[in-house]
């Protein structure tokens, strides 16, 4: 399955509280920017990911996010807790910590 306008309109719906953000197709993905800056990812799937190290993945470890893994191993993505995927200021609340995190 590939991105969909739909999938598109609903990470901008999703994150439209942080103001402008950007998108871009990619590997079979969507890259989620805020200024420029990658702060989240929406798979084929459907899922919603953000970029987290350290503290923060902790933090989404601790809500009972799962990191995305590839055949090479875990990447530095985390799935956006399950209470934020119909609310967009719990959402942006998150992603407000993404970005405070990179």
């Amino acid at each position: 399955m590939s991105i969909t306008p739909d999938m598109i309109t609903f990470a901008e719906e999703l994150f439209a509280p942080l103001g402008a953000i950007s998108t871009r197709k990619m590997m079979g993905g969507l890259a989620i920017y805020q200024d420029g800056v990658i702060f989240a990812s929406l798979d084929s799937d459907g899922t919603v990911y953000l970029k987290a190290k350290g503290d923060f993945a902790d933090q989404l470890a601790t809500e009972g996010s799962n990191q995305f893994q590839t055949h090479r191993g875990p990447m530095g993505y985390w799935t956006l807790p399950e209470a934020a995927l119909d609310a967009p200021e719990i959402a942006c609340d998150w992603a407000r910590k993404a970005l405070d995190a990179l």
